[in-house]
């Protein structure tokens, strides 16, 4: 029961974050100097020594209260959206793992600014994007997976005449969509937009 609430909890400050980072990355559809600006505006809420701990801890809380309620509840999930939960917190996991230790690296042992750059080095050049590719998009759909899981699972009642199992369908929808504009905008928009030099260390060109 504690492990629960605990993830719940945490669950919901990382909601928040990762709400406002996928944001951030919806606006590289406006381009670099776009997405830039509103990073620099965002940095100062979640860039905060308070809150950036709070995230962490958030973080460390989801990985281990993650892992242990998928091992429980392996067996006993049979439903679509039960196996949906599971396996899209897994991968979060997983992610989690990678991406803030990426991160910490880049900001602690390489001195890089963790912006836009350091994001799409890997992501548009060959062939790291064979990796970064899918590693973010299903990060993206697994986000919203485990939302719309959660939402099928707390939900019992209908919406504007939307059960509660169209209203998840709605979620995962909705993320789909919001991963191939941030793919859009990280890769397309990114054409002609050179890569600063210290940010080649992350490709080897």
């Amino acid at each position: 029961m504690i492990t629960r609430k605990l993830h719940y909890a945490s669950g919901i400050v990382l909601t928040l974050f990762i709400g406002l980072h996928l944001f951030n990355h919806l606006c590289g559809v406006a381009g670099v100097d776009k997405y830039l600006q509103v990073m620099t505006s965002l940095r100062l809420f979640y860039r905060h020594p308070l809150a950036e701990t709070l995230i962490l801890l958030a973080v460390l809380v989801q990985i281990y209260s993650g892992v242990k309620i998928f091992l429980k509840k392996r067996k006993t999930s049979v439903t679509f959206f039960e196996q949906l939960h599971l396996w899209t917190g897994l991968y979060l996991a997983v992610f989690f793992v990678i991406h803030v230790g990426s991160v910490l690296t880049g900001r602690t042992v390489l001195h890089l600014d963790t912006n836009f750059y350091y994001g799409v080095a890997g992501l548009n050049t060959f062939p790291l994007n064979l990796f970064f590719v899918p590693y973010y998009g299903l990060a993206i759909l697994s986000f919203f997976g485990h939302v719309a899981a959660i939402h099928n699972q707390k939900m019992k009642q209908s919406l504007l005449g939307w059960t509660p199992t169209a209203q998840s369908r709605a979620i995962l929808t909705v993320g789909f969509v919001v991963m191939v504009v941030i793919f859009y905008g990280l890769t397309n928009q990114f054409r002609g937009v050179e890569i600063p030099r210290d940010y080649h260390v992350l490709t080897g060109k």
